[in-house]
């Protein structure tokens, strides 16, 4: 019996097919069922109801699952307790929002290779909610996102890594109005609706009782901003304070009553064995901020 067929049999039971499960894997989807066959003869049972179309376990396969998943910590664990120590090894799969990708993550992953030359991360972007279910389904061992805004997954926890403000801005040429005269005037420049950060201000302009009218929708502060800038329209983005100092000259009013923050946090799941070296990525945000 292999780690690689329990782990084959695992992630088929968390996303439900056999090709996600191969391309998550990286196989072929005739390798995912011979490890699944195989590991059908060796146990000796069916793990899975080939009755239905869809692919559901038999209670054997429930079982198995469970058990399979104890065996596969029970190894990571090990493996991460061997690689610790004044050198860690390893690899780290992180994920991160396209703002602290283009910032502060070069910056530490600089630092990591730095201090800790044998600790391999691999990265990838995407918006909170995306990277938050990524965690969740073991793709990635940690994130660095936006504080999550409900609903998020229950089997997440985080620590805080630094704080953005939410800024309106616009041309500098409309200076001396308020947001609300702003948004009433200007076509509104849009922060994508799916990210964490987008939901908060649809909130605030809600509860604002602010109505806008939508010109775009974009995941890029800085492109919002810009565009802002020359007078394209109104933008709200939350944005470091360094950052905002160096955006063209615009009108920037404080957005929220009081003025909205966002927290950006280091994003894991509960049970997470890799505590140990996500630790390292904070103490390297921290370093090189």
């Amino acid at each position: 019996m292999s780690l690689k067929a329990l782990r084959t049999l695992v992630t088929i039971a968390r996303h439900g097919t056999f090709a996600r499960a191969a391309d998550l894997l990286s196989l072929t989807p005739s390798a995912v069922s011979l490890h699944i066959k195989t590991l059908e003869r060796e146990l000796q049972v069916e793990l899975f109801d080939r009755s239905r179309r869809q692919v559901v376990l038999s209670e054997a396969g429930q079982l198995a699952v469970a058990r399979a998943e104890s065996i596969l910590s029970a190894y990571d664990e090990l493996a991460d307790t061997l690689a610790s120590g004044p050198s860690l090894r390893g690899r780290l799969r992180i994920g991160a929002i396209h703002t602290v990708l283009a910032r502060r993550l070069p910056k530490a992953l600089l630092w990591i290779k730095t201090h800790h030359p044998h600790l391999h991360i691999s990265v990838v972007s995407g918006m909170s909610a995306e990277l938050a279910r990524r965690v969740e389904d073991g793709e990635l061992d940690a994130a660095i996102t936006t504080e999550p805004v409900s609903p998020y997954p229950q089997c997440l926890s985080y620590s805080a890594l630094f704080e953005d403000r939410f800024w309106a801005i616009a041309s500098p040429e409309l200076a001396g109005q308020s947001v609300a005269q702003l948004l009433a005037s200007q076509p509104f420049l849009r922060f994508d609706k799916r990210a964490w950060a987008g939901r908060q201000i649809e909130q605030e302009l809600r509860r604002q009782h602010l109505h806008v009218t939508e010109q775009m929708e974009l995941d890029s502060q800085e492109a919002l901003a810009r565009m802002a800038a020359m007078g394209l329209g109104v933008a709200i983005i939350p944005i470091a304070d360094d950052d905002l100092e160096r955006l063209p000259p615009a009108t920037r009013l404080p957005f929220g009553e009081p003025q909205l923050r966002r927290t950006m946090v280091l994003l894991e799941h509960e049970k997470s064995q890799r505590r140990h070296l996500s630790a390292v990525l904070k103490t390297a945000l921290d370093a090189s901020h």
